[in-house]
């Protein structure tokens, strides 16, 4: 059982509106309770460092109290999220001297300085063998600690075993299907687990990873589950593509290398950033050495926006497309454009593809290229997509956002029967 406490004087006087002695005897009535009923308990000790800079003797006294009956666990809580690396590791050896091995110390840090990670690291340096935190930093604020950078630290860099053995090279995977099932984009700069920890553009390092991995790279990616990523723009060389080519599993001749060049110049030229959209990247590649999907092909789309007598907006969407030797013809209605694209699409491949059911849109982003042209400007749309195992990006472009969206939602959906042929 975890309980928690107040460890702060000011709260059980303001926030409690009770006496300190009272304070204290609730925490040992609770824990005594507990304990006494075959329960091993921690407690979360809340504000404990607040509580500590302004009068730790009451605050080790809430320790006491509850070591004293019985709970197993003192977990020090910077509920503010207002300490630092310097403080805790200070005030978490003080308290392992106060207490010794009576009890196992516990760390729970929120991110308000953006410190929580380093702060529980800092409080199992002193002595803390019970680190709390989310999946993807997600809580209150700011966040918690995040389990996805916290693990692999403690795990990978200082030796602690935290996870069994075979587990951590699923945090990746386990970082991205919290994030698909929450619909909360993952940050691609994530430590350990984003798109890009280990992506790589700059030509001094692509030059010196094709020698030795290691060379810009501090831990092998594979331990946690993601890649190594070359990234590809307007400005690649030869050596550059090939290297992309080889991380995707491609055998690209001269002429097909020469191909993805001129296409890179000239797409980014119109307004294309594919150092943002592997997925779009990777189908061009592949075009470039002669393959074309096969999946369907596209006839006709039409979206048609009514507005109601209410003042509603409503928006259709009719599909045509050819699946083989079959035509399939879908409408769908959505609250915009792309959504009701989406759905029709979806629902005249669905049949054949079923795959598709496990394949969603996790975000949509529109940027003005030339906002001088005001609503004549070029549109870039980046439409994030995942199957629960991996993630990718598609990119269109148009002066049209809905033929931009329309390019974006295509190719999304053709990179996932791409990954997902035989599934």
């Amino acid at each position: 059982m975890c309980i928690v406490a107040k460890a702060w004087d000011y709260h059980v006087e303001h926030a409690l509106q009770t006496t300190l002695d009272e304070g204290l005897a609730m925490v040992g009535d609770s824990v005594k309770f507990l304990s006494g009923h075959g329960r091993r308990v921690l407690v979360d000790m809340e504000h404990f460092f607040d509580g500590y800079k302004n009068n730790p003797e009451f605050s080790l006294r809430v320790l006491e109290s509850a070591i004293m009956s019985g709970a197993t666990h003192v977990v020090l809580c910077d509920t503010n999220g207002g300490s630092l690396p310097s403080e805790v590791l200070s005030i978490v050896a003080a308290v392992k001297k106060h207490i010794g091995s009576d009890a196992t110390i516990g760390i729970h840090c929120h991110d308000d300085t953006g410190c929580a990670v380093a702060n529980s690291l800092a409080a199992v340096d002193s002595g803390a063998r019970h680190v709390q935190g989310t999946l993807n930093g997600l809580g209150e604020r700011t966040g918690n600690t995040n389990l996805t950078t916290v693990i692999p630290n403690l795990q990978l860099k200082l030796g602690y075993g935290c996870l069994p053995e075979g587990r951590i090279e699923r945090l990746t995977a386990v970082s991205n299907h919290v994030a698909e099932v929450l619909n909360r984009p993952l940050n691609p700069q994530a430590p350990y687990v984003g798109a890009s920890a280990f992506a790589h553009k700059a030509g001094l390092h692509v030059s010196a990873i094709s020698r030795a991995k290691d060379a810009y790279e501090h831990i092998a990616p594979e331990l946690v589950g993601n890649g190594t990523r070359f990234l590809v723009s307007e400005m690649a060389g030869r050596a550059t593509i090939q290297m992309k080519a080889s991380e995707l599993g491609l055998t690209m001749d001269g002429p097909a290398v020469n191909q993805v060049i001129d296409d890179l110049k000239r797409l980014e030229h119109e307004g294309y950033h594919f150092e943002a959209a592997d997925a779009s990247l990777e189908l061009l590649m592949r075009r470039a050495t002669g393959w074309e999907q096969d999946f369907f092909r596209v006839e006709s789309m039409r979206v048609i926006t009514d507005e109601a007598a209410s003042g509603t907006f409503t928006t259709e969407a009719t599909v045509k497309v050819w699946v083989g030797e079959d035509r399939e013809v879908s409408t769908a209605e959505g609250n915009g454009p792309v959504n009701a694209i989406d759905t029709a699409l979806r629902a005249a491949l669905v049949r054949r593809f079923p795959q598709l059911e496990r394949v969603h849109l996790t975000d949509y982003k529109v940027r003005i290229l030339d906002s001088g042209s005001a609503t004549g400007a070029v549109t870039r749309v980046l439409i994030d997509a995942s199957d629960g195992e991996r993630s990718w990006t598609t990119i269109g472009v148009s002066a049209n956002i809905i033929e931009a969206s329309w390019n974006a939602l295509e190719e999304s959906l053709v990179y996932g029967l791409l990954h997902n042929a035989t599934n």
